[in-house]
């Protein structure tokens, strides 16, 4: 039997899905990530990688054809040309690319993708004016670096982890205004970029041998965390789009046109022949999580009627700042006034983040985006029924739950369509 291997690492942890030629899961694994300073990151991501890689049977793991990894879209890192990591990663909602604002704006065409702080290209400008830098580096992103352990070719990357880095997915190159000015005497290596799922290369004969995958095992071209859960949910008509309620709130709107814009953290991904328009904020479970544990989410999540709006209208960020529909580094969190009701103050909370999921759909398609007619959810997020009920208030057209929702079964799905198609 052929298997398929896909591995998430998001933002608490790792997990494995594996798949066969039907789409049948036939093993999930899990590791969840120790509290770490960001220098140890590299070192508890490969640990994460082989620990997810270890728990699965072998009897499995041997029929293991293809490979692929998704990492948190913009996380970030420079490596030596060995593959060794030489600073701290840099994480997706990392923003201090606000301090490289003006020379970004010189460098990018305007209302461009990557005029966020938090966009890869602003994290590459912030490590050339930043960091001394005297030996030749390769820059990467969390998946790019996964995957070369896996397959040892250094510095490949897939147009989905790079579009926030200037790559051109209409020219499927770089464009010369980002060469230009990124040139200089302090330049990493940009990755080769090719499509999400391509074949990149057999694995490392000492990982081979470890896990017992077969020598001809493959391991692709990966993707962005939000983009594996979209394609997990199965979604393929213009106008339906994938939510993700995880740490963070994500939204995905399959689309016939393409939309990017800088000013609201808008921007859109290839796939196929059609476009994966949407955008990320830094709302979502994480801030839930940061009042309430899992039970208490559960047991409040009863008591509130979703049919009654909340008077409530907070803005729920743990730390200033956003990047859709409002991109502003220095937004800062709106939680008062909190009453002394918990299960009213989540109610508040749940409507504030519906209500902020709601005016990205809406924004999208004010910008020339398909017309939404159905939201899957997925993510912690899509297991509260209160919540999704809430959220269909908002949005107004029918929210279900996908029968697949993990990150990891997507990218599954990625590996096997690399090898089968």
């Amino acid at each position: 039997m052929n298997l398929y291997l896909g591995i998430d690492f998001g933002t608490t942890g790792a997990r494995s899905t594996i798949i066969d030629s039907q789409g049948t899961i036939h093993c999930e694994t899990e590791y969840t990530f120790a509290n770490a300073q960001q220098p140890e990151l590299p070192s508890v991501w490969q640990n994460a990688l082989w620990a997810v890689i270890e728990q699965i049977p072998p009897a499995i793991r041997n029929q293991v054809r293809a490979i692929a990894i998704d990492g948190t879209s913009s996380t970030v890192m420079l490596c030596n040309t060995d593959g060794i990591p030489v600073c701290e990663p840099i994480l997706y909602n990392d923003a201090r690319g606000a301090a490289v604002t003006e020379r970004l704006r010189a460098i990018a065409p305007a209302n461009h993708t990557v005029l966020s702080a938090t966009s890869s290209l602003a994290k590459l400008l912030w490590l050339q004016d930043f960091r001394e830098q005297t030996t030749p580096t390769f820059f990467l992103h969390q998946a790019d670096w996964l995957a070369f352990l896996l397959h040892g070719k250094l510095g490949i990357s897939d147009y989905h982890n790079a579009l926030k880095l200037g790559f051109d997915v209409d020219t499927l190159c770089y464009p010369n205004w980002l060469v230009e000015g990124i040139a200089g005497a302090a330049t990493p290596e940009l990755p080769q970029v090719v499509a999400p799922g391509t074949p990149v290369g057999e694995v490392r004969d000492q990982v081979g041998d470890r896990f017992g995958f077969p020598r001809d095992c493959m391991v692709c071209a990966g993707t962005t965390d939000s983009i594996a859960a979209f394609l997990a949910s199965g979604v393929t008509l213009p106008g339906e789009a994938v939510t993700s309620l995880g740490s963070t709130l994500a939204v995905k709107l399959l689309s016939h046109t393409r939309v990017d814009d800088s000013r609201y953290g808008i921007y859109s991904h290839k796939l196929g022949d059609l476009w994966l328009v949407g955008g990320a904020s830094n709302t979502g479970g994480a801030v839930l999580r940061h009042f309430f544990t899992d039970v208490e989410l559960d047991n409040y999540s009863t008591q509130i009627d979703p049919e009654e709006e909340s008077l409530l209208d907070y803005y729920p960020l743990l730390k200033k700042g956003d990047r859709f529909p409002i991109n502003d580094p220095n937004l800062p969190p709106r939680l008062e006034p909190r009453p002394t009701d918990s299960v009213e103050f989540l109610h508040g909370l749940l409507e504030s983040i519906g209500r902020i999921e709601a005016r990205g759909y809406q924004l999208l398609q004010e910008l020339g985006a398909t017309s939404l007619t159905k939201v899957y959810t997925a993510g912690g997020g899509a297991k509260n029924s209160v919540w999704s009920a809430i959220r269909k208030r908002y949005l107004k057209v029918p929210v279900v739950t996908p029968v697949h929702t993990a990150a990891a079964y997507g990218t599954a799905l990625l590996a096997m369509r690399s090898v089968t198609d």
